[in-house]
This record gives structure tokens, sequence and C-alpha cells, in this order.
């Protein structure tokens, strides 16, 4: 059974800095691809950034770009995002991912979300 737990979420005043964490198992995490996506209240959930299974390649919405980097350590099934700068329009529920294209939202596992609150 494939099980994506994230965490690391919180409270957090503009212009501050949070890592989420998601830990992965039931799947071969070193050949797939992993992404973070996040859902504010009222809005569709949308894609926030991906990386390829080697980590050699990165994707990221534009609204991100500069301020956030997703990294991952295979040998501890673990995908990161670094989140700087942090606006108040980055409060969401934040998931982890996993799947083929996730840039266009074709994702196969999907984590429990982790809120992240960003005050101004």
């Amino acid at each position: 059974q494939v099980r994506l737990v994230d965490s690391g979420g919180g409270l957090v005043q503009a212009g501050g800095s949070l890592r989420l964490s998601c830990v992965a198992s039931g799947l071969t995490f070193s050949i797939v691809a992993m992404g973070w996506f996040r859902q504010a209240p009222g809005k569709e959930r949308e894609f926030v950034a991906a990386i390829s299974w080697s980590g050699r390649n990165t994707d990221y919405v534009d609204s991100v770009k500069g301020r956030f980097a997703i990294s991952r350590d295979n040998a501890k099934n673990t995908v990161y995002l670094q989140m700087n700068s942090l606006e108040p329009e980055d409060t969401a529920v934040y998931y982890c991912a996993s799947g083929p294209r996730l840039a266009v939202g074709v994702v196969d596992y999907w984590g429990q979300g982790t809120q992240v609150t960003v005050s101004s």
C-alpha cells in the first residue's frame, strides 16, 4: 500500500521560511517523479513544484519561482519543499504527490496535506 506522509506546515509571518517534508512508502521511490500541490480556501488545487526521479530536473509554477526549492533524498524516500520569502498568498494546504506528469495534474498518489498559514 502506497503512503505519502506530509509534514512541516505551520504558522509563519510574511517573509519567513518553512520546509515541508514528505516521506513515501510502498513504492519504488527512486524511480518516480514527486511534487507538491496546494489548495487555498475556495480555490482549486494547483501545481506548485515537481522533481524528476533523479533530482536533475525540476519545475515550478511561476508564482513561486525564485522563492521555493524542491529537492529529494532517495536514500530516505523523502521529498522536500523549502519555502522562502513566504507571502500571505501562499497560505494553503500543501499536498505531496507522486505521478508521471505532475505539472499537468496527472497524479497517482496524494499525501494527506499539511497546513501552511502566512500572516501579514
